[in-house]
């Protein structure tokens, strides 16, 4: 393995994959709860996002998909709008914003190989029908987004920047992993981002588990005007913890990072775990509701939904 966390974690070994995907579910101690749930969304034909050249914004597509607009520069974050995760997991509400209704992509930012953040076939096309945009990408992806379409790949190792117009773009750390193959682990780095431009100021951190490091991206970097915070993907805690986060670890991030706002992200697309699709957003609201000033900060935005900043 080429790349490991800040505190030197790797994935988990085989076994325990093994026991979650296999031995937990025959045996029964995994019972995914598969109840119906519709998540809410607001018509987006993608005008207000094509007509804007000025303001601030940022617009959930679903999942960890999200349109960026800063100083007239138009950005994606791991674009996925495909019908199944790779063919196999399928999608439960559609985009808030249809793949054909973007503006003009400027770039284009994934913040690691697994495959509901670096979807193929949405990258393809946004290679070639947006705008000719430029990929962003962690160390280590730059043949796979060649492969891809996209003449123009910059790479960065956390803490590493570049700019593109007025837009500075930084990679900083997530607890995380990647692989995208069988005998490809950690080859590739992972990361979240942090968007700035005009005075303003987006973070992105990708797939993570709670970390100290939050903390320290605000630190060097600064507070983020808005965090986008992964709040799904979470049970059973024994397998995910190293991984995602629940409810209670992005409210905890968000604070840590002392964000102006908190836009959940990462549930209500994909069934990927065993929580209710229903659940994280209920929980984030009932335990940010129990100080009037986080509550304030904090918000489950519909799809389609565009946060001006």
């Amino acid at each position: 393995m080429r790349f490991r966390n800040m505190d030197g974690s790797g994935p988990h070994d085989l076994g325990a994959v093994f026991r979650w995907a296999f031995v937990d579910r025959v045996s029964g101690k995994r019972a995914p709860d598969r109840r119906q749930f519709t998540t809410p969304r607001v018509a987006n034909d993608g005008a207000g996002l094509r007509a804007n050249t000025h303001d601030a914004a940022v617009c959930w597509v679903g999942h960890a998909t999200w349109v960026m607009q800063l100083c007239g520069v138009n950005l994606v974050v791991d674009p996925i709008w495909a019908k199944a995760i790779g063919g196999v997991v399928k999608r439960l509400s559609e985009p808030g914003v249809a793949l054909g209704d973007l503006p003009r992509i400027d770039v284009v930012l994934v913040t690691h190989n697994h495959r509901d953040h670096m979807d193929a076939p949405s990258l393809r096309h946004l290679a070639t029908t947006t705008g000719m945009p430029i990929a962003i990408v962690p160390l280590g992806l730059i043949p796979a987004m060649k492969a891809l379409g996209y003449t123009r790949v910059v790479e960065l190792g956390w803490w590493e920047s570049t700019t593109v117009g007025s837009v500075k773009v930084t990679l900083v750390p997530s607890q995380h992993w990647s692989r995208r193959g069988l005998n490809d682990t950690n080859e590739t780095l992972w990361g979240g981002f942090v968007v700035e431009g005009g005075g303003k100021r987006v973070y992105h951190s990708g797939d993570t588990a709670y970390f100290n490091g939050f903390s320290e991206i605000a630190r060097r970097v600064g507070a983020p005007d808005v965090a986008l915070l992964p709040i799904g993907a979470y049970e059973p805690e024994w397998f995910m913890r190293r991984q995602h986060m629940n409810p209670e670890d992005a409210l905890r991030a968000g604070l840590d990072m002392d964000a102006r706002r908190i836009l959940a992200m990462h549930w209500g697309t994909y069934q990927l775990t065993d929580e209710w699709l229903g659940e994280p957003p209920e929980k984030l609201l009932v335990l940010a509701g129990k100080d009037p000033q986080v509550l304030e900060r904090t918000r489950v935005v519909p799809l389609g939904h565009v946060e001006l900043l």
